[in-house]
């Protein structure tokens, strides 16, 4: 066998195995897909069926009818003001703490750092009883604040991230700005968030990705049916003492899935970058 054939070989190979693993893995996606659009007392009596062999849109009106008088309108509307309201502040607070650690020298610098890197480690609920105890008296819960506000508080994922791109730049501009009068905020707005906008892009698709599909918060400090994010109210379309609604729970599923599906495909390339890259490119 030829080199060029071997080659040849190899690489149809290498399709095939990553093309099965794709298949392999988009077919849950397809199978809620299609699920959404069978009647619901054929959705788990065709499982192994992938299309459905009557076609109807009532589980999507069913759905978005919601529950208790709440339509799924008011889910997302309260998703999307958690969501964005948290990206925004863990890309501007973890930018700013990053611009800090890499620009600026004070006391206590790498022992800060070490700190901030060490809660890394930490488990989610390591923290999940003492933080809901704060917040309890502070007497946030039943309000959006216990999970909106600590994303202002910075990510130390995104201050690795950011401060990455940040060590990549070379000090000479922040020497000639400070020259010609810039403060370090000034620094900071004009030369060093243009140069770090793919790792913050990144990171605002990350927070917006894990903020959307954040369950436990919800699940923690929203009691109120009319402060319900999506992934709370998807929930309650399945009872394990009654009959489920499992038709339109899949079709507002596929719904909840459209704001990440647009997300991926307008900043996807802000992923690569920002993972791959450090600094600037040359």
């Amino acid at each position: 066998m030829g080199m060029k054939t071997r080659k040849r070989v190899s690489k149809i190979m290498f399709h095939v195995i990553v093309g099965s693993i794709a298949v392999f893995m988009f077919y849950p996606i397809a199978w809620m897909f299609f699920s959404s659009f069978k009647p619901t007392g054929q959705v788990m009596t065709t499982v192994a069926e992938l299309f459905p062999g009557q076609w109807t849109m009532g589980n999507y009106f069913t759905g978005w009818k919601g529950f208790g008088g709440i339509t799924f309108a008011t889910f997302f509307k309260n998703s999307f003001f958690i969501t964005i309201l948290s990206t925004v502040g863990a890309v501007v607070s973890s930018a700013l703490v990053s611009y800090g650690f890499a620009r600026i020298r004070f006391k206590g610098k790498k022992i800060l750092f070490l700190c901030m890197m060490a809660t890394m480690m930490l488990p989610g609920q390591v923290i999940m009883i003492p933080q809901y105890i704060i917040f309890n008296l502070f007497g946030w819960v039943n309000t959006p604040l216990p999970i909106i506000v600590p994303a202002w508080c910075a990510k130390p994922l995104f201050i690795f991230m950011v401060m990455q791109f940040i060590e990549g730049i070379p000090k000479d501009l922040d020497e000639a700005a400070k020259m010609d009068g810039c403060s370090p905020y000034t620094i900071f707005s004009r030369i060093i968030c243009p140069l770090v906008k793919p790792a913050m892009v990144t990171c605002a698709i990350f927070e917006f990705y894990w903020k959307w599909d954040d369950y436990m918060g919800a699940l923690l400090y929203l009691n109120s049916p009319d402060k319900y994010t999506v992934s709370i109210a998807l929930k309650n379309f399945t009872d394990p003492m009654s009959s489920s609604d499992y038709g339109a729970m899949f079709a507002m599923c596929v719904l909840s899935l459209l704001p990440i599906v647009v997300i991926f495909l307008m900043l996807q390339k802000y992923i690569v970058e920002g993972v791959a890259s450090t600094g600037i490119k040359g």
